[in-house]
């Protein structure tokens, strides 16, 4: 079963330096429907003006991963992490019992991103941070961008039954990834116009999966994909 989310349903707020979508329930948007999907907790799609950015703030016993669609973050923590992660690369931090970070937007130009929030398996772990270079002229079909299995070494480690995964398909090219019997998936386009299993999705569109055993898509256009495979 798929069901289409468009990005026009989807709530949100325009804070001028922020403009933020969500595709589940967060901060003063409430759908009861769209609390979470399996532990699948938050998907905000957010553009962040220039020079602007999210000051220091705490977080706890959640797993956060950032995809930069365009632009760059730069990332500054309580553990004395520093980093700047640019479009197409991905950073992960598992706040455990605690951290406070800030995530600022240096650049001349709007910063995008997809922020994405998944539960761990157990609490209380020491907090981490980390990033990685994913370019995206060298995917072939999905790639792994982080995952909780602890035995890749190709991908950052998260702390949840998950993994995220993204591929990049010129018109007309077509990618499978399979989900194991009970498993759930969130996918959306960041860009391009796509079929996953016949259902139609633009940019930016969230498609809510599950009881599917082999998700099939074809990009309509050039298109830029991003799933999440969870529990």
């Amino acid at each position: 079963m798929l069901e289409l989310r468009p990005f026009n349903t989807l709530g949100g707020a325009h804070h001028g330096w922020l403009d933020a979508h969500h595709h589940f329930s967060f901060a003063n948007y409430y759908d009861p429907n769209r609390m979470h999907w399996g532990n699948l907790r938050v998907w905000n799609d957010d553009v962040i003006a220039p020079g602007t950015g999210f000051p220091h703030h705490p977080h706890h016993d959640m797993e956060i991963i950032t995809y930069v669609r365009e632009g760059a973050i730069t990332h500054e923590d309580s553990l004395g992490n520093k980093g700047r992660t640019e479009a197409g690369d991905v950073q992960v931090m598992s706040a455990g019992t605690g951290i406070v970070h800030s995530e600022y937007n240096l650049e001349s130009t709007p910063t995008t991103i997809f922020q994405i929030w998944i539960i761990p398996d157990h609490a209380g772990d020491a907090p981490t941070w980390g990033s990685k270079p994913f370019p995206k002229s060298l995917r072939e079909g999905f790639v792994t961008l982080a995952n909780g299995q602890q035995d890749d070494q190709e991908s950052l480690t998260i702390r949840a039954d998950a993994r995220v995964v993204a591929a990049n398909l010129k018109a007309g090219e077509s990618a499978e990834y399979r989900l194991d019997n009970g498993r759930r998936a969130y996918l959306v386009p960041a860009t391009g116009v796509i079929e996953v299993n016949g259902l139609r999705a633009h940019a930016r569109d969230g498609v809510a999966i599950v009881d599917e055993s082999v998700l099939r898509v074809t990009a309509i256009e050039d298109s830029e994909v991003v799933l999440v495979d969870v529990a």
